[in-house]
């Protein structure tokens, strides 16, 4: 076998997760804004094709193939939870034969791309059997444990439960993890006789059966053991969401984002962030958001699914969902994009304004206290401070279309669908139930009537009432 050799990947997915105490599959858990298996498979496709890789489902399997079946990898599904032997053994009629072969976990979210092409270097180099990652731990209760030959090859794989008291001192532990001869995988995979205790069928045990007729195993001793952590409860899911997030916020720092107190900040993996924007304490952005370059986001501040261009400034404690924020916009603070919304270039969204569903128009201004809910407001459009859009009859959603140039006064109640033409101009405290021609003012309230000496009458009755 040559380093040119083609290389596949079985993902093994179907375990139950009993410890999570969860009705979802373990590998769909969440961590680092991504389910634990989307890791995997973003690690394992730096350096396999998706179309050679295998992923062994089981427990809500249709659940799994909806959340990564886009990629291109391959299913099988394992219907009886018979070991990780097994798990294998099963993808014979779907993965690769030829070159070799990655066995990955579902649940393990912190291997790196970069240990994934050592591994697969490393066994490339070595012409042995099989290459494992292992590690040592300072208290290895509970995993396998590698027993070396006098040659320091791996010789055996020794679960905890069955160790000798001297095996029972060994710090280095199997991580699972292999890149093998495919093969010697599919020849050997078969033999593996189930557990005389539990009847399920171990992989390790793949390690002795190689062995025995003289081909060599070696492992890759992994300098950092959280790289291999496998997620078994909650509190290690918390765990990995941490790495993740301090591993996200660590790369952006290093390709040039300034980020404020980045403990407290919470970066999901497949946000982009350019050069020189900086990013303020307490805030989360999340989901796919893309973010330009010399922006800046204020502490506290919310954002999903959305994509801000350059130079664009972000108060402190807005939320901005599934919005586009266009260069120069300057949002906030304590603004709410709730969903679906483009701001323009230049645009000024100010303290507790509300958009839903709008277009908002390039360097239109709406500073405070406004609601505009399925609007499309053009440019240089000035929204006065509580005005709101009324956009709902109680039975159907109604659009409120206000032109470029249009001036509207504050306390303006825009009863929809209406449209207000370019130019024209809306009174302060106006309810505006009809189309305003552009350049015209609309007016719509009340005239003005004073009741002479009411106020002096009214107080007098009142301290009347208390004598």
């Amino acid at each position: 076998m040559n380093s040119e050799s083609t290389l596949s990947a079985i993902v093994l997915a179907a375990g139950l997760g009993t410890r999570m105490k969860s009705r979802k599959a373990k590998v769909l858990h969440e961590a680092g804004g991504q389910a634990l298996l989307e890791h995997v498979l973003d690690a394992a496709e730096a350096t396999v094709s998706p179309e050679r890789i295998v992923v062994v489902i089981g427990h809500q399997a249709e659940e799994v193939r909806k959340r990564v079946g886009g990629r291109g990898c391959r299913f099988v599904t394992q219907t009886e939870q018979r070991g990780t032997g097994h798990a294998v053994a099963i993808c014979a009629g779907e993965a690769a034969k030829d070159g070799r072969t990655l066995l990955l976990y579902g649940d393990c979210p912190l291997l790196t791309a970069d240990t994934i092409a050592r591994l697969v270097a490393a066994q490339a180099k070595s012409g042995c059997a099989a290459t494992l990652i292992t590690t040592l731990l300072d208290d290895p209760t509970g995993y396998g444990r590698i027993v070396r030959s006098a040659d320091g090859a791996v010789a055996a794989i020794v679960e905890h439960k069955a160790a000798t008291p001297e095996q029972l001192q060994i710090r280095e532990i199997n991580s699972g993890i292999y890149c093998i001869d495919s093969a010697l995988l599919w020849k050997f995979v078969g033999e593996i006789v189930p557990n005389a205790a539990s009847g399920e069928i171990y992989l390790t045990d793949i390690v002795e059966l190689l062995g025995a007729v003289g081909h060599r195993v070696e492992a890759l001793v992994l300098e950092d053991p959280s790289e291999i952590l496998g997620i078994n409860h909650r509190v290690e899911l918390a765990e990995a969401d941490r790495i993740l997030r301090a591993r996200k916020a660590r790369q952006l720092m290093f390709d040039g984002v300034t980020i404020l107190q980045p403990e407290t900040v919470s970066i999901d993996a497949r946000v982009r962030i350019g050069q020189d924007t900086v990013i303020g304490p307490l805030t989360q952005i999340s989901g796919s958001t893309v973010i330009g370059e010399d922006c800046r986001v204020g502490a506290g501040s919310v954002i999903r699914d959305s994509v801000i261009a350059d130079g664009v400034e972000i108060g402190e404690y807005c939320f901005i969902g599934t919005s586009t924020v266009a260069s120069g916009a300057r949002i906030g603070p304590f603004s709410r994009l709730r969903q679906d919304n483009q701001v323009g270039a230049g645009a000024h969204i100010g303290n507790f304004v509300e958009l839903k569903k709008t277009v908002f128009g390039a360097g239109s201004k709406a500073m405070h206290l406004a609601y505009l809910g399925d609007s499309v407001i053009g440019a240089g459009v000035n929204v006065g401070a509580g005005t709101i859009t009324c956009n709902y009859d109680g039975t159907h959603k109604h659009t409120t279309t206000i032109e470029d140039g249009v001036f509207v006064g504050s306390n303006s109640t825009l009863v929809a669908p209406v449209k207000l033409e370019q130019g024209s101009y809306i009174a302060a405290g106006s309810v505006i139930t009809d189309a305003v021609p552009s350049g015209a003012l609309g007016l719509g309230r009340s005239r003005q009537s004073n009741k002479e000496g009411w106020a002096d009458k009214k107080r007098a009755e009142s301290k009347a009432g208390k004598s």
